[in-house]
């Protein structure tokens, strides 16, 4: 038996108080419309139909490639969106399942025993409910002796009111039977809109419920607390997924992951980790405390502390931090270091490397065995243009030296603290480029002695 799918993408929410389409909120790295396709992969449909607003061309371009959009261009309600779908869904299909585009946390499992269940069962129907201690907002799910039936809260009565069991907005249905009862589904009602529960009691044949075992994943995205809770409560299976794996996490609550991140086994992530995009982190790492990684790529046996590292490829047994900044673009060879107070963007450091701390290193290609003094900097930019500096293989430059690009030091050459090197140091060589220094003999004593009597000759004329 074949199945399609219908996803009812909401668009602007006015509780969500924002300027971006509801669905495209990002829970855990990833909008929370993509949470919500994720869940019918377990039954595999043949098609996909993302029905969307006049918001449409700003959700497109965050849904996978080839799917199938329609568009809903006056906003008649559930009911209306899913006859758009269902008309874009190939004849053929016998069953139909119908979810929302803000309920990221529906579970694949619950879709799979929904189909299971609708199909096995016959029904012209069948709808997932839940049970909460406060239906809320949610329409109320009615059964009597006319079957099973929606009634939203804004049109239920103060008795209805008090039913806990709540539509969780996802259905299976036969075709034939849905696009027959949709054809009758009117706006009568407090919306003015189509309502897609109310076909369900003007469907011909059987319609069933399904209660879902936790009622925490239908729970749908309507305020910025529903979206902070949904991520909450997709931390938590990240989180868990990775301790089960391996990592160790001394206090979970306190570390922040998105979809796509990767971490090796041993690994320990300590609190204040924040871990996005696609991240991905070796065995035997210590990451944290207080740390944001973007984008980024850690070899096995590296510790990072108190670090911002974006875009950057770290290697094995290296040291980054504390309070390092690691900019787009920076390649850190194995046993390299970038210490306190560093900040690096658009380089490499070679293999044993170290950037100890206090310096700025950009634009830059930095050798083997080198060591960068403290308080170095890499002036690339002459106020037009970038350059580009290059230091070999077991350098060691002195504190406090700004390396005027374009400059090259050569390997196993030195320069001396202090020196501003505005030209190539060649290799085996010592630069130094500093005023020479003078001293002058009881120069205090006569300072002194000249402020004395300047004072006492204000004094004086007072």
């Amino acid at each position: 038996m074949s199945t399609g799918a219908v996803v009812l993408a909401a668009g602007h929410g006015t509780r969500m108080r924002s300027r971006l389409p509801k669905v495209l909120h990002p829970i855990a790295g990833r909008p929370m419309i993509l949470w919500a396709l994720d869940a019918l992969h377990a039954v595999d449909p043949e098609k996909v139909v993302v029905v969307l607003g006049p918001e449409g061309d700003e959700v497109k371009p965050s849904l996978p490639a080839g799917m199938q959009t329609a568009l809903q261009e006056v906003r008649d309600g559930t009911g209306g969106a899913t006859r758009i779908g269902l008309e874009a869904l190939d004849p053929a299909v016998d069953t139909v399942v119908v979810m929302c585009g803000d309920t990221p946390l529906v579970d694949p499992a619950l879709v799979d025993a929904l189909i299971s269940d609708h199909v096995h069962s016959g029904r012209a129907a069948t709808m997932v409910t839940a049970i909460l201690p406060d239906g809320g907002a949610y329409g109320r799910v009615v059964r009597d002796h006319h079957g099973v039936r929606v009634v939203e809260a804004k049109d239920a009565h103060p008795d209805e009111l008090e039913i806990r069991e709540i539509n969780a907005g996802l259905f299976a249905f036969n075709r034939s039977a849905l696009a027959e009862a949709l054809g009758k589904v009117t706006a009568d009602n407090a919306q003015g809109e189509l309502y897609l529960p109310d076909a369900l009691t003007l469907i011909e044949g059987e319609v069933g419920a399904l209660v879902a075992p936790d009622a925490s994943v239908v729970q749908g995205v309507n305020t910025r607390v529903h979206l902070a809770e949904c991520e909450a409560a997709i931390q938590d299976r990240l989180r868990y997924a990775l301790l089960e794996s391996g990592v160790t996490m001394p206090d979970p609550s306190r570390v922040l992951v998105d979809a796509g991140v990767t971490v090796g086994q041993d690994t320990v992530l300590w609190p204040g980790t924040v871990l996005r995009g696609a991240t991905a982190i070796g065995e035997g790492c210590t990451i944290g405390p207080d740390v944001v990684m973007m984008d980024a790529t850690v070899g096995d046996d590296t510790t990072v502390v108190s670090a911002h590292v974006l875009s950057s490829t770290i290697g094995n047994r290296c040291q980054v931090g504390p309070f390092a900044y690691l900019r787009p673009g920076v390649t850190m060879a194995d046993g390299s270091k970038a210490g306190t107070y560093v900040e690096m963007k658009n380089t490499t450091l070679g293999e044993k490397s170290k950037v100890p701390h206090l310096s700025y290193i950009g634009d830059a290609e930095v050798g083997s065995d080198t060591n960068i003094g403290a308080g170095n900097i890499t002036a690339n930019y002459d106020g037009f243009r970038k350059h580009r500096t290059t230091v070999g293989d077991g350098v060691k430059t002195g504190s406090d030296c700004v390396l005027v690009a374009p400059v090259t030091i050569g390997d196993r050459a030195m320069t001396g603290a202090g020196s501003i090197i505005t030209g190539d140091v060649p290799e085996g060589a010592l630069g130094i480029a500093r005023a020479r220094q003078q001293n002058i003999e009881g120069f205090t004593d006569k300072a002194e002695a000249k402020a004395k009597r300047a004072a006492a000759d204000d004094s004086g004329a007072h």
